[in-house]
C-alpha cells in the first residue's frame, strides 16, 4: 500500500506522488544541459528539490548521451571556515555518489591515491577535472544542499567550479545544477581572510539561471489526493478538497501531511469505507499544530532569528516594515514564509503558517499563565461571551501586564498575551483563526468555540498616534460583516509612553460600530 509522504525524497513505489519533472520546465532545463550552462534550483525545505533532481538524474542516465550524478553536500556544513576538511568532505561525498549511482569508483580511487597530495584550494577542481576526462560522455553534476555551506567552505566550492568552468565539456563537467533553499545571490558568505561579506554572485558569476520550484497548483492537489482514492476507494469529499487547498495553498509537505494525519493517523479516517470530509481536514491541521511536527517546529525555530523577527513583529502588528533590508524580505520569501500576493504585498505563505507563527511566539506566555478555572463555560459546555469577557478582565488585571514580559516580541506583546489566554480558552474545544498583515493598523481574531463565533479586534494605541477607537470600529465593522456578526469586540492596548496605571485606564463599555453592530470596547 502506497502512502503520503512527509520525510525525504519520494519514492513512487511507496509513496503517492506527482511526476517530479512535471513540476518545472523540464524541456527549459535540458535546454540549459545541452548548452552546457551552469544554473541553480531553489526552493523552500520540503518541497521537493530533492525529488525532482534525482529523477532528472536518472532521466539523463537513462537517455544516455551524458553521465548524471546526484550529491549532497549537507555533510560538509560542520567544516565552516576550515576549508581543507568541507572540500576533503565534499569530493568524498562525490566519489560515493559516483560509485552507488553510475558504479563508477573512479573519483573515490582518486581521492585516496591523489586527494591528499593537492592543496585543499585546488582538490575539487582536479577531481571534477580528471573525472570528466575519464570519459567520452559528458559530466553534468547534480549539488544538492549547497547553502547548508558556511563561509570558506562554500567560497572554495564556488570558485573552484568557477576555476574549471573554461575547461569543460572535455576536462570539466558540461553542466552543474546548485541546489538549496536560497537563491545564490541571497548567500551571505565571510571569509575569514576578506572582513567584507561577498555574495555568491561574485563568487559565482558564471551562473546562466536561476530556477524556482513551487508549490502545487489547485488541479495537482487534488490529482495528488485523488490517488488515494483511486488505490484504496476511499474518496475525499469536495468541501475536504477545498479545504487541503484552502489551508496550504499547495505547500508539497503542508498537503502531503494534511493528507496523511486525516487517512492513516486518525482513527476514523483508517477506516476506508469512510469518506474524508471536512471534519477530518479540520482535525489533521490541529493536530499537526499541537504535536509540534518537524516541518512546523521548524518553521516557529526561525522566528527567533532577528532578520526574521524584523519582518514578523511589524506584520503581526499590523505596521510599516520601515528601513527592512531587501534581502531580509527575499531570505523570508525563500525560507516559503511568506509569499506575494497579486498585489505584490507580503503575506504569509498560506493559512496554516498564518496560525502557526503567533502560537509559537504565544507558547512563551500560554506555558506562563496561572491556573484558571473556565468559569467562561455554561452548564452544558457551550462557551458565555458575557462570562468569557468577564473572566478575561479579571486575568487582564492580575496577570497580564507581568505577562508581557513572557513574551519574545515586545511589540507585540500584548497580543500574544491575549492570544495565550484565547488558547487556553478554546483548547479541546474549539479554534481561533487569525488575520494579520503588514499596514493593516490591526490584527484580527476569530474564535470559534461549538456554536458561538466571536469576532475580536485588536489595536494598539501607540506615542503620537490617535486614539483608535474609530478606525477600529469601522474596521471591525468589516471583519463583523465577513463573519456574518452583528456583535464583536475592540480591544485597544495603550502603549504610549506615560500612560495611565492600568487601574485607572482600564474600561469596558458598548459602542455602535458605523455600520449599526453592537461593539463591546475593551482598554487596556
Amino acid at each position: 500500500m502506497r502512502f503520503f509522504n512527509t520525510e525525504g525524497p519520494v519514492r513512487p513505489d511507496k509513496h503517492y506522488c506527482l511526476a517530479p519533472l512535471q513540476r518545472w520546465d523540464l524541456a527549459g532545463v535540458l535546454g540549459l544541459i545541452e548548452q552546457e550552462k551552469y544554473f541553480l534550483l531553489h526552493a523552500p525545505r520540503q518541497t521537493g528539490k530533492t525529488t525532482c533532481l534525482l529523477a532528472l538524474m536518472e532521466y539523463l542516465n537513462r537517455e544516455g548521451r551524458c553521465r548524471a550524478v546526484y550529491a549532497n553536500l549537507e555533510v560538509a556544513q560542520t567544516a565552516r571556515g576550515d576549508v581543507a576538511r568541507g572540500v576533503a568532505a565534499i569530493c568524498s561525498v562525490l566519489g560515493r555518489s559516483a560509485a552507488l549511482y553510475l558504479k563508477d569508483g573512479r573519483p573515490q580511487a582518486w581521492c585516496r591515491e591523489v586527494g591528499d597530495t593537492v592543496p585543499a584550494d585546488d582538490r575539487l577542481t582536479q577531481l571534477l577535472a580528471y573525472w570528466a576526462a575519464a570519459d567520452a560522455k559528458p559530466l553534468v553534476v547534480l549539488l544538492d544542499e549547497v547553502d547548508a555551506l558556511v563561509g570558506d567552505t562554500l567560497i572554495a566550492l564556488l570558485r573552484q567550479l568557477r576555476a574549471g568552468y573554461t575547461q569543460r565539456p572535455l576536462d570539466f563537467p558540461s553542466t552543474v545544477v546548485l541546489c538549496g533553499v536560497r537563491d545564490l545571490r541571497d548567500y551571505r558568505i565571510h571569509s575569514s581572510t576578506e572582513r567584507e561579506a561577498i555574495t555568491g554572485g561574485s563568487a559565482f558569476n558564471i551562473k546562466a539561471k536561476s530556477l524556482r520550484l513551487g508549490d502545487f497548483a489547485a488541479a495537482e492537489v487534488t490529482e495528488l489526493l485523488g490517488q488515494h482514492s483511486q488505490e484504496t476507494g476511499q474518496a475525499f469529499t469536495p468541501e475536504a478538497l477545498g479545504r487541503v487547498w484552502e489551508l496550504t495553498l499547495g505547500q508539497p509537505w503542508l498537503v502531503n501531511a494534511l493528507a496523511y494525519e486525516a487517512c492513516f493517523e486518525i482513527r476514523a479516517g483508517r477506516e476506508r469505507s469512510r469518506p474524508i470530509g471536512l471534519e477530518l481536514i479540520d482535525q489533521a491541521k490541529e493536530n499537526l499544530i499541537l504535536n509540534r511536527v518537524t516541518h512546523l517546529d521548524q518553521l516557529a525555530d526561525k522566528l527567533r532569528e532577528e532578520r526574521v523577527r524584523r519582518i514578523i513583529e511589524p506584520m503581526l502588528a499590523g505596521t510599516a516594515l520601515g528601513l527592512v533590508p531587501e534581502d531580509d524580505r527575499q531570505y523570508l520569501l525563500d525560507l516559503g514564509l511568506l509569499r506575494r500576493d497579486q498585489g505584490g504585498g507580503l503575506v504569509v505563505a498560506n493559512p496554516i503558517y498564518r496560525e502557526v507563527l503567533p502560537r509559537a511566539l504565544a507558547s512563551g506566555p500560554q506555558d506562563s499563565l496561572p491556573q484558571i478555572a473556565p468559569t467562561w463555560l455554561e452548564a452544558d459546555g457551550n462557551l458565555s461571551p458575557d462570562r468569557l469577557l468577564a473572566a478575561f478582565l479579571a486575568f487582564w488585571r492580575q496577570h497580564g501586564e507581568p505577562l508581557l514580559a513572557s513574551a519574545p516580541y515586545h511589540e507585540i506583546a500584548p497580543h500574544l498575551v491575549l492570544m495565550a489566554f484565547l488558547q487556553r480558552v478554546v483548547n479541546g474545544g474549539g479554534t481561533i483563526e487569525r488575520e494579520y498583515a503588514i499596514g493593516r493598523g490591526r490584527m484580527d481574531l476569530c474564535l470559534r468555540f461549538r456554536a458561538l463565533t466571536l469576532g475580536i479586534e485588536i489595536k494598539v494605541w501607540r506615542d503620537g498616534a490617535p486614539d483608535p477607537l474609530a478606525e477600529g470600529l469601522g474596521q471591525l465593522d468589516g471583519y463583523l460583516a465577513g463573519l456574518g456578526l452583528d456583535t464583536g469586540w475592540l480591544v485597544i492596548f495603550d502603549r504610549r509612553a506615560g500612560c495611565p496605571p492600568l487601574p485607572e485606564r482600564m474600561a469596558d463599555g458598548e459602542q455602535p460600530s458605523p455600520g449599526g453592530r453592537s461593539i463591546r470596547v475593551l482598554r487596556l
